[in-house]
């Protein structure tokens, strides 16, 4: 077993590993009949009530990893049939109920949902409560708490919510495909469409076509295969059959000096480069639009430099990110990436292809500065932006606010919106910690930010104008 955090992303990674490897073998007819009962052996079940149960559920879990349903253009999907084990939620009375005399929680209750039993203990009316949350403030043994399903309790932005079924339903009108519940699900309920039948199609047809394929690697990764080095990890890219690895890192260099003159230029604005956050804007606070930066993300602006001089090339980005994917549909991104892949469907590629990366011999990558690698953390950005104003000699009082997560990019958000931040840039990141929180990386912890740190540096002779020297080729 590779590294995980969880079972639920290894029971994912057997999923896509198969898929794949049916793929390869061109053996994808007798997938849903084959991978099911490889993965659930029986007799006996794993974690539900039957092995009939685990083995549909596995087949719905082979859908997404298809592609999912192609007439629902969200990245995210629950499996209803997983969907089943969460409690309902709400506000419950705990065994700390003391049966006090003050009745402070029936006292503030503004629809009358609290009334007592014969032990004197409080007792909530599920019908009648509008879950304000004022009894749970009020009681003085905290023994009244709001039960959340993990998904809710993820979404910052109340996109999650119960069918008819209690099931997850996910409301795509405010839905900002961060992936936060992909993550957090217990049963892996809510998952991620995957694009890796695309890129296996297209690693299998280079041979007959001729076409180079290029792999742009978030700088997250540097913190992810614990196994091998990041130099090994390219070779086995490579070994797959990538013409090449590029970072996309690289675009951050670029990124981060057309930022810093927009920003001088126009006096106030958010980032661009996380596009859970760019959604969160355009669903949330579609006000603030006009102060989005206009520049397009690291990967895209890679993807973009790669197409202008091969313009048969196709173009992988792999990172931690499920809202990449719906990035790289957009007008005007969609021209310059391919597919996505997460680092979880990297893994699950390179199983596939059997190879063994610790053995591998190293291939290092060279492409950005050390100001392009931290993008992969919060403060990344604007710590290279303050390096752009220096290269570039624009006299500017940069004052960034460094959001880490949507909870924190929403109070910088209403604050602008009301005229009364005081900071005049917006770094804004779905992930809480950046994109080495991201909801498909194959480890979190405050390791990935030593290691991006310590990746980082690796090329910090380098200054951000040297690094992108290529664009200007």
């Amino acid at each position: 077993m590779r590294l995980f955090d969880t079972k639920v992303q290894h029971l994912k990674y057997k999923v896509l590993r198969e898929v794949a490897k049916a793929s390869l073998t061109d053996n994808l007819v007798n997938a849903y009949r084959d991978i099911p009962l490889d993965i659930i052996k029986g007799p006996k079940p794993n974690y539900r009530c039957c092995i009939y149960k685990e083995r549909a559920i596995i087949s719905e879990r082979i859908k997404l990893a298809m592609g999912g349903d192609a007439s629902n253009d969200n990245i995210i999907e629950v499996i209803d049939i997983a969907c089943d084990e969460c409690p309902v939620g709400g506000y419950e009375v705990s065994q700390s109920c003391r049966g006090c005399i003050a009745h402070r929680c029936k006292t503030v209750c503004p629809k009358n949902a609290i009334s007592f039993d014969h032990n004197h203990r409080a007792v909530i009316d599920k019908e009648k409560c509008v879950e304000c949350g004022q009894c749970e403030k009020v009681c003085p043994y905290s023994a009244i708490v709001h039960y959340k399903r993990p998904c809710q309790k993820a979404c910052s932005v109340d996109a999650i919510t119960m069918n008819e079924n209690n099931a997850a339903l996910i409301d795509y009108d405010k839905c900002i495909e961060c992936g936060a519940c992909v993550y957090q699900c217990p049963f892996g309920a809510i998952s991620d469409k995957s694009e890796i039948l695309d890129v296996v199609t297209a690693l299998k047809d280079n041979p007959i076509h001729k076409r180079k394929i290029y792999a742009i690697v978030a700088p997250s990764i540097s913190s992810q295969f614990s196994y091998a080095t990041l130099p090994q990890v390219v070779s086995g890219i490579k070994q797959m059959g990538f013409h090449d690895v590029v970072e996309a890192a690289l675009g951050a260099d670029l990124a981060a000096l057309l930022e810093s003159k927009e920003l001088s230029e126009k006096g106030f604005l958010t980032s661009s480069c996380c596009p859970s956050f760019v959604s969160y804007i355009e669903k949330h606070f579609p006000v603030m639009l006009p102060h989005v930066s206009h520049n397009l993300s690291p990967m895209a602006i890679v993807g973009a430099h790669i197409k202008k001089h091969d313009k048969d090339a196709f173009t992988v980005f792999i990172g931690p990110c499920t809202s990449k994917k719906k990035e790289a549909k957009k007008a005007n991104v969609k021209d310059s990436i391919d597919a996505v892949l997460t680092f979880e469907e990297l893994q699950s590629l390179i199983d596939a292809y059997s190879i063994d990366l610790s053995t591998l011999s190293e291939h290092k990558l060279d492409n950005a500065s050390y100001f392009g690698r931290i993008f992969a953390r919060t403060g990344g950005l604007s710590d290279a932006m303050t390096q752009a104003f220096k290269e570039q000699a624009i006299d500017f009082d940069f004052n960034p606010i460094k959001c880490s997560g949507i909870k924190e990019s929403k109070v910088a958000l209403l604050k602008a919106s009301r005229n009364k931040l005081e900071e005049n840039f917006i770094e804004g990141m779905a992930c809480e910690g950046g994109c080495i929180g991201g909801p498909c990386c194959l480890t979190h912890g405050p390791k990935n930010l030593k290691q991006v740190d310590a990746y980082g540096k690796e090329a910090y002779e380098k200054t951000m104008k040297d690094a992108i020297l290529p664009f200007e080729l």
